[in-house]
């Protein structure tokens, strides 16, 4: 039986990949779910495993090149099978004719085009088998491992609909606005040397109960739909060699410093390895990133798409401070929140920065 080893799609927005190298050359074999290649995408690096057992009959696509998603890569076969000519072909399968022939609702269409997908891949639960929009909501869940539920939707209309598109507009130069405010982390500091923590897993957790009362942060534009995420996944920007990576803390508003701890630690030694699978960096609703160790005070950090804002860190400094009437030294940091202007106006993203600051100066222990 002829296998296809196809390039996956890590993201919802991923076009194509690398192959970065192969762990197995021609003839050799292969038993299923055992790493065969590795995939670089612009947001991971990723081993990718046999999907079936038997022997690595023909590569297709070499290392250092680039394929389009779900181009074929290389062929599985049982020893000494027959191939074919057609079966040593590498391009997508061509799906646009079929796709015309298959009936879809026009939300469903309209989710497929914005996400890339093929409605030809996945099956109709409405009459005479039509693709509904839940079907393909369906079907990005089971393939990407674990994407957010959706709490609610709000349409685009009247006064922000006409605000998104002029902001649309202008953020074609300008696409991101940004807040900063400085914080105090005293208490925050003794609490981490306390636990013995990270200070990364203090800043994901307050992020993350912050998240949980301010929604609209935690969302996704898509059209004209605000998506906002009934799940907080905090994604935490990690530099590799081979770039910038953005693993995922799944449901942080329900678990504690430790746990968050524990889960970070093992994603940043697994993005430094290469070693993420593909469920640990799908499904952010909110990125952070720190520049803070490089000495950076304060920057711009780029919000990481589909989500609707990103908080910077920078480093800490002893600053004076008037407490009481007392003049003291506190260690001191500024938070820099990018936030898509389209989803996110100025006073509820002050207002979620200024929750983030609460929540650090008046943390104390779980």
């Amino acid at each position: 039986m002829v296998t296809r080893v196809v390039m996956p799609k890590l993201s919802l927005t991923m076009k194509e990949g690398m192959v970065g190298k192969w762990y197995k050359k021609e003839g050799d074999s292969l038993e299923k779910n055992e790493p065969i290649v590795e995939i670089v995408s612009e947001k991971a690096t990723y081993d990718l495993e046999a999907p079936a057992s038997g022997v690595l009959r023909k590569i297709l696509v070499e290392q250092g090149s680039n394929a389009l998603v779900d181009q074929t890569l290389a062929v599985i076969t049982n020893p000494d099978e027959a191939l074919s000519d057609a079966e040593l072909k590498t391009e997508v399968p061509q799906a646009e004719a079929a796709t015309e022939r298959i009936l879809a609702s026009p939300a469903a269409k309209r989710l497929a085009r914005e996400h890339g997908i093929e409605l030809s891949l996945m099956k109709g639960t409405g009459p005479e088998n039509r693709i509904t929009e839940q079907d393909v909501e369906d079907f990005m869940n089971q393939s990407f491992g674990g994407l957010p539920k959706v709490k609610e939707t709000i349409t685009l209309t009247g006064l922000r609909k006409t605000s998104a598109e002029r902001v649309s507009a202008s953020f074609r130069t300008a696409p991101h606005s940004t807040i900063v405010m400085e914080v105090d982390i005293s208490k925050a500091l003794s609490l981490y040397e306390r636990l013995q923590v990270s200070y990364t897993a203090v800043l994901v957790k307050v992020a993350a109960d912050a998240l949980a009362e301010k929604r609209l942060v935690n969302s996704s534009l898509e059209g004209d739909v605000i998506r906002v995420f009934e799940n907080v996944n905090v994604g935490v920007a990690v530099a590799t060699e081979n770039g910038l990576i953005v693993p995922v803390v799944k449901d942080a508003d329900k678990k504690s410093i430790k746990e968050i701890d524990a889960i970070v630690k093992e994603l940043t030694l697994k993005a430094r390895e290469g070693r993420l699978a593909k469920a640990e960096i799908s499904g952010g609703t909110f990125t952070i990133t720190n520049l803070g160790m490089y000495g950076v005070d304060f920057f711009t950090p780029i919000i990481n798409p589909p989500e609707a804002a990103i908080l910077g860190v920078g480093s800490i400094k002893e600053k004076i401070a008037l407490t009481n009437g007392k003049v003291e030294n506190k260690p001191m940091i500024t938070l820099s929140l990018s936030y898509d202007h389209r989803v996110i106006d100025g006073a509820p993203a002050a207002e979620f920065l200024r929750a983030i600051k609460d929540k650090l100066e008046k943390i104390d222990s779980e």
